[in-house]
């Protein structure tokens, strides 16, 4: 019995999503690094200050964390006083976050040069196919693949 034959690296979904991550990734970084926040951390904040106060489930969800790691990282966002948490209205063992002036400092300090970097990526990619691709990404989102 034969194996069934794999895709070539260079044309495997998996490694080629990765490999533009990092590409994406590398400016991204570096621009963080002069404020010493993880991209853990930006990705964070940048939900919290996009879609308000808002339960820590959806924040995992929407910042692609899983719900443990959100939680180590709201106890040192906390401690830095870049988030706040208190308990929900409705259920008090849910804790609903929000963003504070130093966070939302430290987004506007990033923001520039956060929109100049994605403004050279529209510029050499092309803004029809950046738009193209982030619409397949969401559309590979939706798939099942659990069965």
């Amino acid at each position: 019995m034969t194996s069934p034959k794999l895709r070539q690296t260079k044309r495997s979904l998996p490694i080629a999503l990765l490999r533009a991550r990092e590409t994406i990734m590398e400016p991204v970084r570096d621009m963080l690094l002069r404020s010493q926040i993880s991209e853990q951390k930006w990705r964070v904040l940048r939900v919290v200050e996009e879609i308000g106060p808002v339960e820590q489930t959806v924040i995992a969800k929407r910042a692609c964390l899983l719900l443990p790691s959100l939680t180590r990282l709201m106890h040192a966002m906390e401690n830095d006083g870049l988030l706040t948490r208190k308990p929900g209205t409705s259920d008090r063992r849910k804790s609903i976050v929000s963003i504070t002036l130093k966070g939302r400092a430290l987004i506007e300090e990033h923001a520039g040069e956060s929109v100049a970097l994605f403004d050279k990526i529209e510029d050499q990619f092309g803004g029809e196919k950046l738009e193209h691709l982030l619409d397949l990404l969401e559309d590979l989102q939706d798939l099942d693949l659990s069965k």
